[in-house]
């Protein structure tokens, strides 16, 4: 992380204090910005990390449960487009929620819903019955992402937001870097049926956290006069009450819509079917998987604070907003194609290799991808349009799943999907650039 902005205890930086002399603006830089936003990042790092953890369960026990209920590749598959087709049809109504009933009640509920469905899949007997559990959680799991995105409008100026976003977005790589890990030490104990109903109960641990500690800004009394001028020092709009037909036109809104559409199945595709791979690729039990898991996300740790940190460096240094965004989208980008190599690697390492490369890179796009909605978009909107793009990028995790399943089932080899892993992310950032050349915010009536 940037020292700048990320010191042991506390963060300084200038507050300018404006005096006119002779008809010029002298800027007087004094007074310390305190810390509390950052507190407020690892929150919602907490948040994203418990998040992953629950829709990380069904992936670990992949094997187990196809031994147990005699599920196909194909059953599998249509589980995850279950699940694909609920985080769809969440991520539209919970951005909208967001927007609606407000970052600290919207958040809130959303976890109460998520982890009693993460609970309630320990009681699934049947493909149907999973079906829909998984699509519950689907639907639930859909508002870490509006929330967490607008949270960061409201606690930081445009220059950090890139940073926080990509520190709470390392929550994902968290979450299942811990899953395989816990997942393993409870089922080995109480069974694939504790497994759901352990994880899916820290929800309420955080819950209570996240009472206690999230407000805005400007209510709460942990935040200083400084730190809450540091906050708002970027010029403000005043907007209320945003519609979706304002927001449905604007090639802003499409940007981010097809940049997840693009790229988020890649990330699914990680989530649900690495640990089958390398169980049936490489041989690995379930009491084996966690060490290739684990360094897969440590490493796409790494890239989603870098990717964040890149692009907040860049605007440091003097470019533009447009072109910092774009630079580290573009090394990411670039930096994902070794992954197309993956299926083909002997060595177990070097396919963990490859593919942690390509979730560093992915993490690292994603960061910045999630940061251009709070760019080009006032905080009033930013939930919603959050959430329009993320149901896009849920309708091609939702056509990923369905391909994945058919291909595995049909010709055992996983060399198309990782084609498709090596490759999304430049044609994705070539639609960004021809919509949003300059990254342009929206007007807003």
């Amino acid at each position: 992380m940037d020292p700048e902005h990320t010191t042991a205890s506390e963060l300084t930086a200038s507050s300018a204090k404006t005096t006119m002399t002779g008809g010029q603006q002298e800027i007087k830089v004094s007074s310390r910005i305190g810390y509390f936003r950052w507190i407020i990042c690892a929150l919602l790092l907490i948040g994203t990390t418990k998040n992953y953890m629950d829709r990380n369960v069904l992936g670990v026990l992949k094997s187990t449960l196809q031994h147990e209920l005699g599920w196909s590749e194909i059953d599998y598959g249509n589980l995850t487009v279950i699940f694909q087709a609920g985080y769809a049809l969440g991520m539209l109504v919970v951005g909208w929620i967001m927007d609606r009933l407000g970052t600290r009640l919207g958040y809130a509920l959303a976890m109460i819903f998520w982890s009693l469905a993460s609970m309630g899949t320990a009681f699934c007997n049947s493909l149907g019955s999973f079906g829909i559990a998984r699509c519950v959680l689907g639907f639930g799991e859909a508002a870490v992402f509006p929330a967490s995105i607008k949270a960061v409008a409201e606690w930081f100026p445009k220059k950090e937001r890139a940073l926080a976003t990509g520190i709470f977005n390392a929550g994902t790589n968290v979450g299942a870097m811990l899953a395989p890990v816990v997942v393993a030490w409870i089922s080995l104990r109480w069974g694939w049926r504790g497994a759901f109903l352990g994880i899916g109960g820290i929800g309420f641990i955080l819950l209570v956290l996240w009472m206690m500690l999230y407000q805005k800004p400007e209510e709460h009394q942990k935040v200083s006069k400084s730190e809450l001028e540091y906050i708002r020092s970027d010029p403000q709009e005043v907007v209320q009450k945003i519609a979706w037909t304002q927001l449905i036109p604007l090639r802003q809104t499409w940007t981010f819509a097809i940049g997840k559409f693009l790229t988020d199945p890649v990330w699914w595709f990680y989530l649900f079917w690495m640990p089958g791979f390398f169980q049936t690729k490489h041989g690995l039990s379930l009491t084996r998987i966690g060490p290739p898991l684990i360094a897969i996300y440590v490493i796409a740790d790494v890239g989603s604070v870098v990717g964040g940190w890149i692009s907040s460096f860049l605007i440091r240094r003097g470019r533009s907003i447009n072109a910092a965004r774009k630079i580290a989208l573009l090394i990411c980008a670039v930096g994902v194609t070794p992954v197309v190599f993956a299926y083909r690697v002997e060595s177990t390492w070097s396919a963990v290799l490859l593919i942690g490369l390509a979730a560093a890179c992915h993490q690292g796009f994603s960061a910045n991808l999630y940061t251009i909605t709070s760019d080009m978009f006032p905080s009033e909107a930013v939930g919603s349009v959050t959430g329009m793009g993320g149901m896009a990028g849920a309708v091609g995790g939702l056509l990923i799943a369905w391909v994945v399943g058919h291909v595995l089932q049909w010709t055992g080899s996983y060399m198309i999907p990782f084609v498709i892993a090596g490759s999304a992310y430049l044609v994705a950032l070539a639609m960004i650039q021809l919509l949003s050349p300059r990254l342009e915010p929206a007007r807003m009536k």
